[in-house]
């Protein structure tokens, strides 16, 4: 196989149950990047985060102890508010004060970055002349923070970025158009819908621009529990048949109909949100996360919003360069690599 030189950095996503991690390696003279590693490592029962890490990176061949990860939950807040029109400087002053009318966490207690979104509707204040600005606010609280960081320090790595699930989502999507985009992706609307165990998160794409994001509360987890309950049964045995029910299909589908129809709920509700704030319909629905292999889960989207979902490979595009990973179960984790691939998306700022 091709032997690419160029800087290396692994994206690593820490979930409840599964730890995922992909190494991406960059070649600036050809821009061209690759895959060099890839782990999907369910953690132990008894084993902590830590002790799963440097297991990881013991027993497989990464090129670096760089990483960049993420993190998620009620502990981060992302707003999209509108402010007036003024320069990248005087946002990241502006932002301190502005901040607190969005966050329900006094400022000390949190970590503030904002971005200016240029291509997200604007508007004009009324009676005056003065622009609106569209931001992006996103607030972490530090303990949170320094938690995460510790725990990837103590664990022999080397953190250069904590993003947030959702945007690595994005990048992810982004960073897979970007090596063969369709000749119309600038006007179209993508709505990334990936499934983890304990939450759902929508990432809505103008072209290859945030414009929407949001968790939903509702994850793999539920549906197991539900399966488990109503059948009687251990949660293991529950978690597999819920992925494979084979004749007990229609029983299956039956314990999680309930919760099929809170989520596309609240995904619709995400739509709606959107469409009216932007006037733009939903093209394309793209489902990802190792949940969202749950079986009867396809045929209930598209029964609510009258599309198929499409089902996605992160890693299609990339050249595979050790002999070590397998194409054939390449594909078959790919669903669950989907946030792991947009932090290693990091790889274009480093």
């Amino acid at each position: 196989m091709a032997k690419i030189k160029g800087k290396s950095l692994v994206g690593l996503d820490i979930g409840s149950q599964v730890i995922k991690a992909v190494e991406l390696i960059h070649s600036p003279k050809t821009n061209i990047y690759a895959l060099s590693g890839y782990v999907c490592h369910e953690i132990p029962p008894g084993e902590n985060v830590k002790e799963t890490l440097i297991k990881i990176w013991e027993t497989n061949d990464f090129h670096t102890t760089k990483v960049v990860t993420a993190i998620s939950g009620r502990s981060v807040i992302v707003r999209y508010i509108t402010m007036p029109e003024m320069s990248d400087e005087e946002l990241k002053n502006a932002i301190q004060y502005e901040a607190g009318k969005y966050i329900p966490f006094e400022i000390d207690e949190v970590m503030i970055d904002c971005l200016r979104l240029p291509d997200i509707k604007k508007g004009q204040k009324s009676g005056g002349t003065t622009k609106d600005m569209s931001v992006l606010l996103v607030a972490a609280k530090r303990d949170k923070l320094d938690e995460h960081i510790n725990l990837l320090e103590e664990s022999g790595l080397w953190p250069i970025a904590i993003d947030v699930d959702c945007f690595a989502l994005g990048n992810s999507f982004e960073l897979k158009q970007s090596n063969n985009p369709p000749s119309n992706i600038a006007n179209r609307v993508t709505a990334l819908i990936d499934i983890g165990a304990m939450k759902t998160n929508v990432n809505i794409m103008s072209g290859l621009q945030i414009s929407f994001t949001r968790e939903i509360y509702i994850g793999g987890k539920d549906f197991t529990e539900s399966t488990s309950k109503k059948m009687g049964i251990p949660e293991k045995e529950a978690e597999e048949l819920k992925k494979n029910p084979g004749l007990k299909f229609e029983e299956v589908k039956d314990y999680i109909s309930s919760l099929l129809d809170d989520l596309t709920h609240e995904v619709k509700l995400s739509f709606d949100y959107f469409e009216h704030q932007f006037d733009k319909p939903i093209d394309d629905i793209y489902l990802s996360g190792g949940s969202s292999l749950l079986q009867g889960l396809d045929e209930s989207f598209e029964s609510v919003f009258n599309k198929k979902p499409i089902r996605w490979d992160p890693c299609e595009s990339f050249e595979i360069l050790s002999e070590k990973i397998d194409p054939s179960e390449l594909k078959k984790k790919a669903s669950q690599l989907v946030i792991a691939t947009g932090l290693a998306a990091r790889i274009k700022k480093d």
